[in-house]
This record gives structure tokens, C-alpha cells and sequence, in this order.
């Protein structure tokens, strides 16, 4: 679909972590150059965001910029909608019809899911990134095209090569150069401006004031892994913003209870894994640890590094004593 001529900037991109800053770094730098930029994350990281970013800050920016979801569509509406078709072409063509690529022309084009694009098709999109011509459904004469293809997948292309699934051509082509959006989970600094941002927009949208996260609230969120990312993160406030009523400050109580009961369970299993910072269980795995390598030493002391022996002393047997000795590093003064 054709997107708004709007102007974009590198404040819809919000983040402070360092690999946040890394990605922003990268993609003023890419914009510059009329490349082919393959963008990989996981859903709901902002895919779309990067691309348009690449977009209006580019010499394309006062081109067109076109989106479209490959995973959308069946092949022969995909087909139709990136080439067009000409009069006649199937039942239903009563008119020619312009493609995507066409409109995308001069412009940037943003393939999204590009993983989930048949081989058959793929052929199609190598053709015009190698030769910029492709062919209407049902037509027979080349059209010329320009475009800047900028493509994003939630997939590993790589595997899918190894799969026959995607071909490994086409990945060159498209993977000239490669950003890597981190989830969120791995920059939960992000977090908290992105939740003053999202909050701002809601504001904007409702045409209220605009609301607060409280430092409790922060905190339970960090504790979270979103799996749904940022889309996630975007959701959970819509409905605290909801439920916090006419408070000013979102508080724990305004949080979901599927999100609270999440994080809860969350610190549960890293008790019992001995993953927190006063679990038991990680306190007498360490102190059995440390009296269990004095005892060795000085069994091994006292029958003067004879492994057998040692081995009897302690009633184990000379292979668990061998692994132990390696495990805890033991070495002859």
C-alpha cells in the first residue's frame, strides 16, 4: 500500500540503550547510499519504523515510499499487487491495473515478510532488483522501474537457504546491508522512554493529558520479557491508561493482571532456579560446593595425590573424583 508523504524522523525512533544508539547510528549513515537493506527482528520491534527512517532521510525522500506485507496476501494476489495485471488478464480484470512497483517508482519499496514470499515469486523480485524490469500478470512487454528495496523478515533467512526455502541469490541481493533490531527484552533501559513516548501519543490521540508511569510500575515492566515487543509494551499501556481512570500516575494497580501475573511467575521459577539474589537453594548449592572441594583436597593431601586412594577415602569412585578435581579446578601445590 502507497504510505503518507509525511516527514519522518529519528524521534519515532525512541531508546536509550547503547544498542538502541548503535542501530540509529547505522541507519543515518545507510540512508545515505542507495543500497539494498535487509532489516531482521522479531515481531513488533518496529521493522516498519527503520525502514521509514531510512526512507525520509534519504535523496528518495520526496519519492514515494510503499508498503507491503508479503505474508498478507496468496501468491496471485501478491503477484497482482507488486506487478499489476493488464486488461483481460483472469476473470475480474476488467482494467489494467498498476503495481506496487510501478508506484514505488524512483522511490523506496518495503518489502515486510519478505520470508514469506513463495519461491516462484522470489525469481520475480530477483529479476527486478538485477535488471529494475518485470513483467505485468498477463503482459508481455518489460516495464522499467527504479526503486530502492528496503526488506524485513521475523525469520532466519539463512535456515530457510539450508531449507531450499529462500534463495540464497536473493538474499545477496537483498542482504547488502544488514540491522538487526534487538527485542526488547535485551534493552529493558528502553523501557521507561519508550513508555513516556507511547504515553504521549496516546494523550495526543484522546485529546487528554497525558500520564505517568509511577517508579513501581517501571520496575514490574522491566521485569517482564515482552515477547510481543514493543507492539506489546504499546498495548499494556493502552489499557493501563484505561483503568488508571482519572489518576495522573499509573500505578501497579492500573498494570494488567495477566502482566502482573506473568512477572510473579516469572520470579517464582527464578527462586526456585536459584536465579534470586536471596534463593536458598543457590546459597546451599555454593556452601556444599566449597566444603566439598576443601574435603577433596585434603583427602588428596593426605594420600598424597593418589586418585584411588582418595577415591576410597571418600567412598566415590575414581571417575566422579577425576570430574570433580576438573570441575573445581584442584591443582598439586
Amino acid at each position: 500500500m502507497k504510505a503518507d508523504q509525511t516527514f519522518f524522523s529519528f524521534d519515532h525512533l525512541v531508546g536509550k540503550s547503547q544498542l538502541f544508539r548503535d542501530l540509529i547510528e547505522r541507519i543515518k549513515v545507510v540512508a545515505q547510499y542507495e543500497v539494498a537493506v535487509l532489516i531482521e527482528g522479531e515481531s513488533g520491534t518496529g521493522k516498519e519504523l527503520v525502514a521509514r527512517a531510512i526512507h525520509y532521510n534519504s535523496p528518495r525522500k520526496d519519492k514515494e515510499f510503499v508498503v507491503i506485507n508479503c505474508s498478507a496476501f496468496s501468491d496471485s494476489l501478491l503477484e497482482s499487487e507488486l506487478f499489476g495485471y493488464v486488461k483481460g488478464s483472469f476473470t475480474g480484470a476488467m482494467a489494467e491495473k498498476m503495481g506496487l512497483f510501478e508506484v514505488a517508482d524512483q522511490g523506496t519499496f518495503f518489502l515486510d515478510e519478505i520470508g514469506d514470499m513463495s519461491t516462484a515469486l522470489q525469481v520475480k523480485i530477483l529479476r527486478v532488483l538485477q535488471e529494475g524490469t518485470f513483467f505485468k500478470v498477463g503482459g508481455t512487454k518489460p516495464q522499467k522501474v527504479n526503486v530502492r528495496i528496503v526488506a524485513a523478515t521475523n525469520r532466519n533467512l539463512r535456515q530457510m537457504i539450508q531449507e531450499g526455502k529462500f534463495r540464497e541469490d536473493l538474499f545477496y541481493r537483498i542482504n547488502v546491508v544488514n540491522l538487526a533490531i534487538s527485542p526488547l527484552r535485551e534493552r529493558k533501559e528502553d523501557i521507561e522512554v519508550l513508555g513516556d513516548y507511547i504515553l504521549e501519543n496516546i494523550a495526543k490521540k484522546n485529546q487528554d493529558e497525558k500520564k505517568s508511569l509511577s517508579a513501581e510500575a517501571i520496575q514490574i515492566m522491566k521485569r517482564h520479557d515482552w515477547p510481543g515487543n514493543v507492539r506489546e509494551l504499546e498495548n499494556e499501556l493502552e489499557k493501563a491508561v484505561i483503568f488508571s481512570g482519572d489518576k495522573k500516575i499509573i500505578t501497579e494497580v492500573s498494570l494488567s493482571p495477566e502482566l502482573l501475573n506473568l512477572v510473579q511467575t516469572r520470579k517464582m521459577e527464578s527462586l526456585e532456579d536459584g536465579g534470586g539474589a536471596f534463593s536458598l537453594k543457590e546459597i546451599k548449592k555454593k556452601a556444599v560446593e566449597k566444603v566439598e572441594r576443601e574435603v577433596i583436597r585434603k583427602g588428596l593431601e593426605k594420600t598424597n595425590w593418589n586418585k584411588s586412594a582418595c577415591a576410597k577415602l571418600l567412598k566415590i569412585s575414581r571417575v566422579d573424583l577425576i570430574r570433580k578435581i576438573a570441575r573445581y579446578e584442584i591443582e598439586r601445590a
